[in-house]
């Protein structure tokens, strides 16, 4: 049986940046994030966190991410799986 790999093993550095990000953004309260400014808080470009976003949607378990609409930058909603859980 394999042990769960660690946030480390799981994520690459920036997916690990993002989540991070929008980890403390959800714990104060936010729900949308726009990738743009993704991008220019963590110093990276907003193609490479649409992408990274893209890949989180589909294999991070803490969180549930969806792209939401896009006018003038991608906008991400993101609520925690717990969130998720009780609104379902």
């Amino acid at each position: 049986m394999t042990e769960p790999r660690t946030l480390i093993e799981r994520y690459n550095d920036t997916q690990s940046k993002i989540l991070g990000y929008l980890k403390a953004g959800v714990a104060k309260g936010s729900k949308f994030f726009k990738a743009k400014y993704i991008a220019k808080d963590l110093g990276l470009s907003s193609k490479e966190v649409g992408t990274n976003l893209a890949i989180l949607s589909q294999i991070c378990d803490d969180l549930e991410i969806s792209r939401w609409s896009y006018s003038n930058s991608t906008t991400w909603m993101v609520t925690s799986m717990d969130e998720a859980e009780t609104t379902a």
